[in-house]
C-alpha cells in the first residue's frame, strides 16, 4: 500500500511548503550556551576554548561560517567575553552574519593566525602552564599551529565540554528537528509513490531533491537509494540500479531546517515479498522496537544497541557484528551535525538523559540477498523515549495509510 501507481507530477504537486512559523535559535539561547560552557570550562581547569569555523561554532555563536584552510573562529575564556579571529579581509562579511557581537582579532593574509590567537590569549591572563580547549572539530593543522605557536600552554580536546552542552537539546532544538523530520516524512510517502518497474535510483535521488525543496528545503541534505541486492550494502554501491518486481528498495534521506537535521530510511519490497523478505523486515522491526523499549532515562547508551542485538541473536543472526546481522552500531546521536553524540554502541556508557536525540536503526544485512533498515529518530523527554517519526507499520502498509 503506497507503493508505486502515481506519477511524477502528481506526486509533487500534493507537496506543500511545511516551514511556515519556524522560530530560528534565539539571541538569548546563545548566550545561555556560551554560559553552560564557560561555567563547565570552570570547573574543569580550563583557562579558554576555541571554536573553529563550523558546527561548534555555529552551536555555541549562531555563525554558520564554513571551515576552509584559512583559521576563522571565537575565542571563548573561562570568565570576560567573547572574541572572534578572522582574516582581515573577512570583516565585513563575518559581522554581517554574527548574532552575537564580540571583539574581532582580524590577521592579514601574510601574517600567523596561529600568533594572533597565542597573542590574545597572553592579554587575557592565559600564561605558561595554563590548559586550553580546541574544539573536537578543529583540524590538526590549526592545532599544530596553535601548539608551535605556544608551547608552554597544555593544548586539550574540549569535546567533553561542547558534547555536555550539545547533546542536550533544548525546546527550540526539538522543535526544528521535528519539523525537518516531518518534511522528510512527506518525501518518503511521495517517493514510495512513485517507483515502478524500470526506474532508475537516480531519478529516486533526484526526485528526493525536489521534493525536498517543494515542501522548504533547501534540497536533500544526503540522499542514499538502492534496489535488490544493493539494499545490503548500508551506505550504497557505485553503480545505480533499475527496479524490478520483487526488490527490496530501501531509501535513506534529510534535509536541514536552520542547520538542525532530519535522517529517516525506509525499507520495503516493490511488488510481492518473498518469505525470506517478510521474515527479516519483521525481524528489522520487532528489534527496532526493542531499542525503542531500552531507551530509558539513565541507563547506558549501550543498553540500547545490546537490546536490538538480543533480538536478532535470538533469530539466529550474529552474533556481535557478523553477518547476516546489524553490521554497525545501533544508533546515533543527531542535531546540527548528522552523527553526533551519544552513540548507541557497546562501550559507551553516557546515561540517557532529557534532551537527547538518536537514530534508531538496527539494520539487517542478508550479504548477497538485500538489507531492511528502519531509522527513525527518537528523543528523551522526561517521561521516557519519544519517536520524532512513528516506525513503520508493516511490510504490507508501511506508511500506514490502511
Amino acid at each position: 500500500m503506497g507503493i508505486g501507481g502515481r506519477s511524477r507530477a502528481e506526486a509533487l504537486a500534493d507537496l506543500q511548503v511545511m516551514t511556515a512559523g519556524v522560530e530560528p535559535i534565539g539571541v538569548g539561547e546563545y548566550e545561555a550556551r556560551l554560559r553552560r560552557l564557560q561555567s563547565l570550562m570552570r570547573e574543569a581547569g580550563v583557562a579558554a576554548v576555541y571554536l573553529h569555523a563550523g558546527t561548534n561554532l555555529r552551536y555555541f555563536t549562531g555563525l554558520a561560517w564554513p571551515a576552509s584552510e584559512r583559521l576563522v573562529g571565537a575565542l571563548v575564556p573561562a570568565q570576560g567575553a567573547l572574541q572572534y579571529l578572522a582574516p582581515a579581509f573577512e570583516q565585513g562579511t563575518l559581522r554581517d552574519y554574527w548574532l552575537l557581537p564580540g571583539e574581532l582579532r582580524l590577521w592579514e593574509e601574510h601574517e600567523s593566525p596561529y600568533a594572533l590567537l597565542a597573542g590574545v590569549l597572553g592579554e587575557m591572563g592565559v600564561g605558561p602552564g595554563a590548559t586550553v580547549g580546541l574544539s573536537e572539530d578543529c583540524p590538526f593543522f590549526v592545532a599544530d599551529g596553535l601548539r608551535q605557536a605556544a608551547p608552554a600552554l597544555q593544548w586539550i580536546n574540549a569535546r567533553p565540554m561542547t558534547a555536555a552542552c550539545r547533546m542536550r537539546k533544548s525546546a527550540a532544538e526539538l522543535a526544528l528537528m521535528q519539523r525537518a523530520h516531518d518534511m522528510t516524512m512527506a518525501v518518503h510517502r511521495a517517493a514510495a509513490s512513485i517507483l515502478h518497474e524500470g526506474i532508475t535510483t537516480t531519478e529516486v535521488a533526484a526526485f528526493l531533491d525536489e521534493a525536498h525543496r517543494r515542501v522548504g528545503a533547501p534540497g536533500s541534505y544526503f540522499k542514499i537509494v538502492l534496489f535488490g541486492v544493493a539494499s545490503s550494502f548500508p551506505h550504497g554501491v557505485k553503480e545505480p540500479q533499475t527496479l524490478r518486481e520483487g526488490d527490496m528498495v530501501l531509501i535513506d534521506t534529510g534535509c536541514l531546517v536552520e542547520g538542525y537535521m532530519s535522517d529517516i530510511t525506509r525499507s520495503y519490497v516493490f511488488g510481492t515479498p518473498t518469505a525470506r523478505q517478510r521474515e527479516i523486515w519483521n525481524l528489522e522491526q520487532a528489534a527496532q522496537a526493542a531499542a525503542f523499549e531500552a531507551a530509558q532515562l539513565g541507563r547506558a547508551c549501550q543498553e540500547v544497541d545490546r537490546a536490538a542485538r538480543r533480538v536478532l541473536e535470538a533469530a539466529g543472526l550474529g552474533p556481535g557484528y557478523r553477518l547476516p546481522g546489524l553490521p554497525h552500531r545501533t544508533g546515533h546521536g543527531c542535531g546540527l551535525d548528522i552523527h553526533e553524540w551519544p552513540y548507541m554502541v557497546e562501550g559507551d556508557l553516557t546515561p540517557l538523559d532529557v534532551g537527547m536525540c538518536f537514530s534508531n536503526e538496527p539494520m539487517i544485512v542478508c550479504p548477497g540477498e538485500f538489507g531492511v533498515r528502519h531509522e527513525d529518530h527518537m528523543f528523551m523527554s522526561a517521561e521516557g523515549p519519544r519517536w520524532f517519526t512513528p516506525p513503520m507499520k508493516s511490510l504490507d502498509d508501511p506508511f500506514g495509510l490502511g
